[in-house]
């Protein structure tokens, strides 16, 4: 049975006997009674409580979501067959063993907490589909992290990388990888090995260049580089499925040949002098304000012609 009481200013526990499910979000709960007892239950949500501890939880708990507590620290033991954890947005400095062991896990959210270090153990969650560790204090991520099953997303934005470790290029089947925020000065070569990704987000650093391989990304469809140090960009038009380029607050003098599906470029503030002859007919966005263009390129009439939207 799932007892659905999200958002209902509970302060207090109801008897979860016979619960499979309890849902209890939102409420003002401060402290959740021990729950070791109540074997039959199998999801916990207690997501944007008052909580600044783990509860005891039950031996066969499969979900348990804390997001948004006030919890300090991970217990030294968890339940073993949790499948999804979410700890996020608490006050979390050292992530526990304990979480390593979770084999069964399939999403872990961390965010927005503040973790400074990795364990090499990570590389054991080899069931691990999404894994959220932006908006904390990491300088730098193991290796490892490229032994993990990582299908769904992978979030590192807002930490303190400097670098990203070449192992990477192992997650050939993740489809969407946030690296924004950061503090990163170039990507690996192993970038082009991702063969899986469908986004890929690294705003917001200080990249001056793209390495080569970035163009054997043949499923990726947007790509977000906005806010970087950018000055020229690799050969593009093997991402034959790209449709959506951000390129707003770069250096860019001058484009590479693009991919010809694009429908949406945005070229804000770089400088840029005059745009190739060849621009993809498929455009539907093309924004360049702030780009100080010496006059009036042709291209941009035949686009406004197909009925692509031009700023300037």
């Amino acid at each position: 049975m799932r007892m659905d009481l999200a958002w209902r200013g509970l302060t207090e526990v109801p008897d979860p006997t016979g619960v499979s499910a309890l849902v209890l979000d939102g409420n003002s709960l401060a402290d959740v009674p021990d729950l070791s007892g109540f074997s039959g239950l199998r999801e916990l949500h207690l997501d944007g409580n008052r909580l600044t501890r783990v509860p005891d939880c039950p031996p066969y708990l499969e979900v348990l979501f804390l997001y948004g507590n006030a919890v300090e620290t991970v217990p030294a033991s968890l339940p073993g067959g949790l499948r999804h954890l979410a700890l996020g947005g608490n006050r979390i400095r050292e992530v526990p063993g304990a979480v390593w062991k979770l084999t069964r896990l399939e999403s872990l959210n961390l965010a927005e907490n503040a973790i400074t270090e990795l364990s090499p153990a990570i590389g054991g969650l080899g069931a691990l589909r999404m894994l959220d560790l932006g908006h904390n204090r990491l300088g730098s991520v193991p290796a490892e992290i490229g032994d993990l099953g990582l299908t769904d997303y992978l979030y590192l934005s807002d930490n303190g990388l400097t670098e990203v470790p070449s192992a990477l290029g192992r997650l050939d089947r993740l489809a969407y990888l946030n690296l924004t925020d950061n503090r990163l000065t170039s990507l690996p070569a192993t970038i082009g090995d991702m063969a899986g990704l469908v986004e890929l987000r690294v705003y917001n650093n200080r990249l001056v260049s793209l390495p080569s391989s970035v163009g054997r990304l043949s499923r990726l469809r947007e790509l977000h580089l906005q806010g970087n140090r950018l000055t020229s960009l690799p050969d593009m038009s093997g991402l034959v499925e790209l449709r959506v380029l951000d390129l707003r607050n770069n250096h860019l003098r001058e484009l590479p040949l693009l991919p010809g599906r694009l429908t949406h470029l945005d070229l804000r503030n770089n400088r840029l002098r005059t745009l190739p002859d060849a621009l993809p007919y498929t455009l539907e966005k093309l924004d360049l304000r702030w780009t100080k263009l010496d006059g009036e390129p042709p291209v941009l009439e035949r686009l406004r012609a197909r009925g692509c939207v031009v700023l300037r």
